[in-house]
């Protein structure tokens, strides 16, 4: 007979573990917004970096109140009206004034933050701060809350809902390597498309030339940060880790072991197959490409850890790890597009190659209608990710320009976007430690040249 009294206890105490883990991992994940900003920081220039870093900052500080206010209401609904029987459009926004909703809401706010932020090095050194700001605000307001309903909330591809039900499974998306991940690449690359390569990218033929950025030093360092900070993004989508099963208390020991390993399997597999490839296609080990292999084998497992064996998950590391390369070339040399820090390749391409194939590794076995699923979910998300922000990032230009003039652009965006260098001492006729401009005549001076000292320390050789 079970004592009920007990079982109260042991659910309380269950509920009280899985609430704090939940909010210790939300912290984690957090932590991953300044590996974001040292790891474009890095990759673009020095007269660009303090705008890359008010870039990040305003994802998180604005991107929380939006989506608070707006987004993941917008996520109950999307899940509402593409899933049969649901009936919950009108507590869609109940969470706002209910506090027993608001860890899970934190929780939902650092992925959405995640998606924001990684459009960021797409567009870098070229985008006008207001258009960024603009499309920001649509990505954490509608584009990624409707994808979240989709595919976590119960909606269009979850198992109730109208393709899911269909097809009779769910689509599989552990952590986000597509809700996330690939939705932020896929928008970075049309972003990147839409508002133009930097000037100097291309020379007159239509052949890439490097610009290289200012510190390999930050972007590896952002890497680690980046991959730290997602054991919070993978081990903590494994919420529960206490259960209450036939009247006892259960560590979930087994699920969150599979979900770290094939975590740091993936990110092991990544960066050492990226490093291989480029020993193979460019003679010489690249560290740069090395560091993106490392993220695009961490965003190929992302979706699959709790499904996969364990050589299946260093199998998806390796696969993003070798991709990465090999796609940033491809948008680059085929496509002409100027994606700066290689987010497609990292975190869209990987996301959606990692997703595809776990059926392909799965623990259960192979299925191929799960498998059909899988490429189903692919396609809606890309093609709505590709829609929505064309049209975002359209409205932006009409309202407040996309893109920097070339003036600006040769300036640096720290100065005409902010009034602001990151480097001072790179600057002639600045002074003072905070690096604002004086006012006065001629603006502060001129920004040491493209290829000087502060500019050239992080390069593809394209």
């Amino acid at each position: 007979m079970v004592d009920l009294a007990a079982l109260q206890q042991f659910t309380e105490l269950a509920s009280g573990v899985n609430t704090v883990w939940v909010l210790t991992v939300s912290f984690l994940i957090f932590f991953m917004q300044p590996g974001f900003a040292l790891l474009e920081a890095g990759q673009v220039r020095a007269k660009n970096v303090a705008n890359v870093l008010m870039k990040n900052l305003l994802d998180w500080g604005m991107g929380v109140i939006v989506y608070f206010l707006v987004g993941l209401g917008i996520a109950g609904v999307a899940a509402t009206l593409t899933a049969s029987g649901s009936s919950g459009l009108a507590s869609s926004f109940g969470y706002i004034s209910d506090p027993g909703s608001w860890v899970s809401w934190l929780f939902g706010a650092v992925f959405a933050m995640t998606a924001a932020t990684i459009v960021s090095g797409a567009v870098a050194e070229r985008i006008k701060f207001k258009a960024y700001v603009f499309y920001s605000i649509g990505l954490t307001a509608v584009i990624y809350p409707v994808v979240q309903g989709l595919a976590w909330g119960g909606g269009l591809l979850s198992s109730s809902g109208f393709i899911g039900a269909a097809l009779g499974v769910g689509y599989l998306d552990f952590a986000g390597a597509t809700v996330v991940h690939m939705l932020g690449g896929v928008a970075g690359l049309v972003g990147a498309w839409m508002v133009g390569p930097r000037r100097g990218r291309f020379d007159e033929t239509g052949e890439s030339r490097p610009i290289p950025g200012h510190s390999i030093t930050f972007a590896v360092l952002g890497t680690f940060i980046l991959a730290f900070g997602w054991y919070g993004f993978n081990v903590g989508t494994q919420a529960t880790v206490l259960a209450v099963e036939g009247g006892a208390l259960t560590f979930m020991g087994e699920a969150l072991g599979r979900v770290a390993l094939n975590t740091t399997l993936g990110m092991g597999g990544g960066a050492v197959a990226a490093a291989l490839t480029t020993v193979y296609t460019e003679g010489k080990p690249d560290p740069l490409f090395t560091a993106n292999g490392l993220l695009a084998g961490l965003v190929a497992v992302t979706g699959a850890v709790p499904h996969v064996t364990w050589w299946g998950g260093l199998a998806l590391g390796v696969i993003g790890g070798v991709q990465t390369p090999i796609v940033y070339r491809w948008v680059v040399d085929s496509l002409k597009i100027d994606d700066v820090c290689g987010v497609f390749a990292v975190h869209g391409s990987a996301g959606a190659v990692g997703t595809l194939l776990i059926p392909v590794f799965a623990v259960s076995g192979f299925s191929g209608v799960q498998f059909a699923m899988q490429a189903v979910g692919i396609g809606v998300i890309a093609l709505w990710t590709v829609v929505t922000t064309w049209l975002v990032f359209k409205l932006a230009d009409v309202t407040v320009g996309l893109r920097v003039d070339d003036e600006d652009e040769q300036l640096g965006l720290d100065r005409s976007e902010h009034g602001y260098t990151a480097y001072p001492e790179f600057i002639e006729g600045t002074t003072g430690e905070s690096g604002r401009r004086r006012s006065g005549a001629g603006d502060g001076g001129p920004v040491a040249t493209d290829g000087g000292a502060a500019d050239s320390e992080v390069s593809r050789d394209d």
